[in-house]
């Protein structure tokens, strides 16, 4: 359920809104509705500060942490400098000095010790320079790999004493002219030829052949020994910043902690910033307050708060026209394994929406095992969950875990039913498997093509039922008025509609009722939603609103047709995934026979890997549409709402 807000106002003396900013923060329950300002200062330097932090996470999130072994060497003794490694380039450590080792006593003390996000930044941004000098001399050694190991500091020695020289690649044809003597007299020394071109150095003056100069070879710094070398001692210097980043991976936890405190302290000062002055009153009062929104279960703390802290206070009704009253959403333990998948799509009601968290996490569950549908695959998933139940029991399990163990449950049962283990084919699969599977929807059973049928059958009963639970909750929300019979001329349509599908797609032998009932269905809920739909006190308006939007009234028809047959994925993305398991077992099950059974197992794992991944990748795209907008469309859910956040203290 989405949980009743009351619109707070807070007013208290400027001279102590700081101290009373962190008193409300320990409450820790109101969401604050800061109105846009240009930043100040101390906002501009709290965004920094945040961003640096997400920087130092996402570069240490990218190391791979070391294995941890037993050091024999006692602390404070530090490991030589590696042998090779430029003499001539001080590195500094994390405290800013070559002589302290990170985290030492000695560094704790240092004044100059750096922030570790902006020491890690600094790693990142010293190693991003190391490697460009790397490409660099990469480069310039790939340009002058075919003329050799020369030196260019004589080639700048002779042009300085007056003896220029220059170093050309030229074509066979141009050579030969130069050597048949056809152009004026060039003097020149031949250093190699490919099979494409040859090398020459030209004495004194540039060539020029035919009226076109050409361009000479740019020198490079150094000679290709020089650079090589100097590439392996950058190396060297990459290998010690990464080893160094490498020692600081399990410092990730206190960045994570430092990147709620920056959270918070960014939404500090911009409450700070976004707190208003009150006009109208002597100047020496200095008063100023803020605005939020609060659950009503949270009332009675906020009120002691404010009595105890001297704020004048006051709880309201949000009004019609707000439009950013936040959501919260409160359920119980059952539906709220399903807060990790609206978390990760970043879903919200609106506050003035429904909350239809039950049923999402219904169909979501079937959804998932028809889109799986395979026993094996559901075991699987419901022995990793168990494992991480069981792993975690000690720490606190996270929700998630729950949540796949439900998911594998569901799975595992839409598998039995259908008897479908791994894609194996049911001819070959044990006899007590085909016993116990569900003959309405089990190949094992009852011919395919009939399985077929009664699969999309189902699938499309499926979504009758969803849609027809959307708009009954809709009757039930306009129960007081007459927008209610829009609501049944919908479920008419919906009913209408779905027997016509049965008719045109399935099978006629599948229809529930008459081809005449299908009409006075659709055409009566049409009738219905015509006058009704946009019902706001006044028939007469009613049908004036759906006569000046008769295309789109007419249109909704073919949406309710369309959004019932979407739920034909359901049966066609099943049997893609079925399918692909059955191609990997027919791939990898000549392999078991003989001496290459161990190519087969590791087909077989990476074909159903695979599969696994698909398969989940299917459910994000396919069984959460159908909640989220089918589903939600005819419901009049639009998922425009933001997440209630209390200005509340989470870091350490």
């Amino acid at each position: 359920m989405i949980v009743p807000m009351k619109k707070v106002c807070l007013v208290v003396q400027s001279s102590i809104h700081n101290e009373a900013l962190l008193k409300l923060r320990e409450v820790g329950a109101v969401h604050l509705s800061v109105k846009s300002h240009d930043a100040p200062d101390n906002v501009t330097r709290s965004v920094e500060r945040k961003a640096k932090v997400e920087s130092a996470i996402s570069l240490l999130g990218e190391v791979k942490a070391p294995k941890k072994k037993k050091s024999l060497v006692p602390a404070g003794i530090h490991a030589p400098r590696r042998a090779g490694a430029r003499r001539g380039r001080r590195t500094t450590d994390f405290y800013g000095t070559e002589e302290q080792e990170p985290y030492s006593l000695d560094a704790v003390c240092s004044s100059s010790r750096p922030p570790l996000p902006d020491y890690i930044i600094g790693i990142s941004r010293e190693r991003k320079s190391l490697q460009d000098r790397v490409s660099f001399l990469q480069r310039e050694i790939s340009r002058l790999e075919l003329w050799g190991d020369f030196d260019p500091e004589s080639v700048r020695e002779l042009d300085k004493l007056g003896l220029p020289v220059y170093l050309y690649e030229i074509s066979y044809d141009v050579y030969k002219s130069i050597v048949s003597g056809d152009t004026e007299d060039i003097k020149f020394i031949t250093v190699k030829k490919t099979k494409k071109s040859v090398f020459i150095v030209v004495l004194e003056k540039e060539l020029t052949f035919n009226g076109t100069s050409y361009s000479s070879l740019i020198l490079p710094e150094k000679n290709i020994t020089v650079m090589s070398r100097e590439i392996d001692e950058i190396k060297l210097e990459m290998d010690e910043l990464d080893s160094k980043m490498k020692n600081l991976v399990d410092r990730l936890p206190n960045l994570k902690n430092e990147m709620r405190i920056a959270q918070e302290e960014l939404e500090f000062e911009n409450a700070v910033a976004g707190l208003e002055n009150v006009q109208d009153v002597p100047q020496n009062m200095g008063i100023c307050y803020l605005t939020g929104y609060l659950p009503k279960d949270e009332i009675e703390n906020l009120k002691k708060a404010a009595a105890q802290n001297g704020w004048a206070l006051s709880l309201t009704d949000p009004d019609e026209d707000d439009e950013n009253v936040p959501t919260k959403i409160k359920n119980n333990r059952f539906v709220n394994l399903l807060n990790p998948v609206t978390d990760f799509l970043g879903i919200t009601p609106g506050y003035r929406e429904v909350d239809i968290s039950p049923w999402f996490l219904i169909f979501f569950c079937l959804f998932f095992g028809m889109i799986f549908g395979d026993a094996g695959y559901g075991i699987i998933l419901t022995l990793t969950a168990i494992f991480g139940i069981i792993a975690t029991a000690g720490k606190g399990t996270p929700i998630a875990l729950k949540m796949l163990l439900l998911l594998g449950l569901v799975n595992t049962l839409w598998g039995v039913a259908t008897c479908s283990w791994f894609g194996v084919d049911s001819t070959l699969v044990p006899q007590v498997l085909k016993d116990i599977s569900l003959g309405f929807v089990s190949s094992a059973k009852t011919d395919q093509l009939i399985v077929d049928k009664n699969l999309q059958f189902f699938c499309f009963a499926i979504g009758l039922v969803h849609m027809t639970i959307a708009h009954i909750k809709g009757f039930f929300r306009n129960i007081k008025s007459l927008k209610a019979f829009g609501e049944i001329g919908a479920i008419a349509m919906l009913w209408g509609m779905f027997n016509l599908i049965l008719f045109l797609v399935v099978s006629p032998d599948y229809m529930i009722y008459p081809i005449n009932i299908t009409i006075y269905l659709i055409g009566g809920g049409f009738g219905l939603s015509f006058i009704f739909a946009s019902y706001e006190g006044s028939i007469g308006r009613s049908i004036l609103d759906s006569c000046k939007n008769i295309i789109s009234v007419i249109l909704n028809i073919a949406n309710i047709f369309s959004d019932i047959m979407s739920y034909i994925r359901l049966w066609a993305v099943g049997l893609a995934g079925a399918s692909i398991a059955n191609t990997v077992n027919t791939m990898a099950g000549p392999m078991l026979g003989n001496f290459l059974i161990f190519a087969g197992i590791i087909l077989l794992v990476f074909g159903h890997g695979l599969n696994l991944i698909l398969n989940v990748l299917s459910v994000l795209v396919h069984g959460v549409r159908l909640n989220t907008l089918e589903f939600s469309s005819h419901i009049g859910l639009t998922w425009s709402g933001t997440a209630y956040k209390p200005f509340a203290q989470r870091g350490k």
